[in-house]
């Protein structure tokens, strides 16, 4: 059973990498992968009854980050339809590529780390929309958008799904993990970022042309933009205090606030007709998201699932302990492979395999694993959930990704893990 399940994760890993090629999309190559995976898996399981269980399970955990996900988005869109982000790039004077992506790179790296890699994404990524033109610029700047979220959300407990499981669990603490891993994470976007900032030195930016008088989409006034903006914002900044105050998973408190954004969205449009305020609404908003994207995810949530479940992960982790040894060498390996699968189940695989009475908290174990599992994910655009939700975005290819961004993330991730290791060698 356990070659099976692997092969068909493979050949599903290698339909959604190709998806180009062979002119499948990803999703439905994601959804296919899960289906015949947990098939699989339950007709030659001793109990269904068990399988159903531990389905229901991983659709609990992907069904939350899927509707934060949509909460997210619908935020983006919302903000975007009344010219919100006007705000921002009104105040971006900036002629260059290369200073951009400086700013960019620095304003994601810091901001990820307040909110959180997913959401940081999808803010920034459609930021890029209102600011470049040409489409190849902003898959650049997506790819370094992509490093300096999972590199901004390494360091601090709520920045990264990785860090707050390590958080909640008890491995790392909040002034700890802070102080241990911050170089580490900036030398991550650092590295990447001097040399793609390099690339495009001298090329102009090319900002998208604005159609006057159009008449499609409503203009709004200048209270309803900067509104629906700070609010939006708000909203999206306010989860992470909403999850420590509640206890609450975070996805409730992204619907919570999207039902509050739709409440202030309708009472200010009250006054205009149907057609005008059509645009404007969350209803609009809501068709508007990417639901291929959306499925994506789940497909992909659902067939990681299985490995976890059947223990093939875990498995994989004891290998590594007993055939390599070395703490440092294992930890950097499991960041290398969550390029490749979720960080989320190797994370819980190694919480499960090393105690903390064996490894106390903000021991050097932890704090690498948060760093090495929360920027690992960069190499490979679906290694992480930033990049999942860039890739829906701006229909970014697996394979130019691979080509063009892939070598610098890999880089960075190399060179935070050497200062790391230096580092914890001086301090301790």
């Amino acid at each position: 059973m356990l070659t099976a399940l692997s092969l068909i994760f493979v050949l599903a890993y290698l339909a959604i990498a190709l998806e180009h090629p062979i002119k499948v999309n990803k999703s439905a190559s994601a959804l296919v992968g899960a289906g015949l995976l947990w098939s699989v898996y339950a007709m030659t399981a001793a109990d269904a009854k068990v399988v159903s269980a531990e389905l229901g399970e991983s659709l609990m955990g992907t069904a939350q980050i899927v509707f934060f996900l949509i909460g997210a988005m619908t935020i983006v869109e919302v903000v975007d339809a009344h010219d919100g982000f006007e705000v921002i790039t009104s105040r971006i004077r900036t002629t260059k590529l290369s200073s951009l992506m400086w700013l960019v790179g620095f304003v994601t790296f810091f901001l990820s780390s307040i909110l959180d890699n997913l959401t940081t994404a999808i803010v920034m990524v459609s930021l890029m929309k209102k600011l470049l033109d040409k489409r190849e610029d902003r898959l650049f700047f997506a790819g370094i958008i992509i490093i300096a979220a999972n590199a901004g959300g390494a360091w601090t407990p709520i920045g990264d799904v990785t860090t707050t499981m390590l958080w909640i669990g008890g491995q790392v603490t909040t002034a700890a993990i802070m102080k241990g891993v911050f170089i580490a994470s900036m030398a991550n976007l650092l590295v990447p970022l001097t040399v793609m900032a390099w690339v495009l030195r001298g090329k102009p930016v090319v900002p998208p042309t604005r159609i006057a008088g159009g008449g499609e989409v409503p203009q709004t006034s200048a209270f309803e933009r900067n509104t629906v903006f700070v609010m939006g914002l708000g909203v999206l900044v306010a989860v992470p205090a909403f999850k420590t105050l509640t206890q609450l998973p975070p996805f409730m408190g992204i619907l919570f606030g999207l039902g509050l954004l739709w409440l202030v969205a309708d009472l200010l449009h009250r006054a205009k007709d149907d057609d005008q305020k059509e645009h404007l609404s969350l209803v609009s908003a809501l068709a508007r998201i990417d639901m291929s994207s959306i499925t994506f995810f789940i497909g992909i949530l659902l067939a990681v699932a299985t490995l976890e479940h059947t223990h093939i992960l875990s498995s994989i982790a004891a290998w590594l302990d007993h055939q390599v040894g070395r703490q440092d060498i294992i930890v950097m390996l499991i960041g290398l492979v969550s390029a490749v699968v979720d960080n989320v189940p190797l994370v819980a695989a190694s919480m499960g395999m090393y105690s903390l009475t064996q490894y106390p908290p903000d021991s050097f174990l932890w704090e690498f694993m948060a760093y090495c599992a929360g920027t690992g994910g960069s190499i490979l655009i679906i290694g992480s959930a930033a990049g999942v939700a860039a890739m829906g975005i701006e229909k970014i290819d697996f394979l130019w990704y691979a080509k063009k961004v892939s070598p610098y993330a890999l880089l960075g991730y190399l060179a935070g893990a050497v200062l790391y290791i230096l580092q914890y060698n001086l301090t301790h």
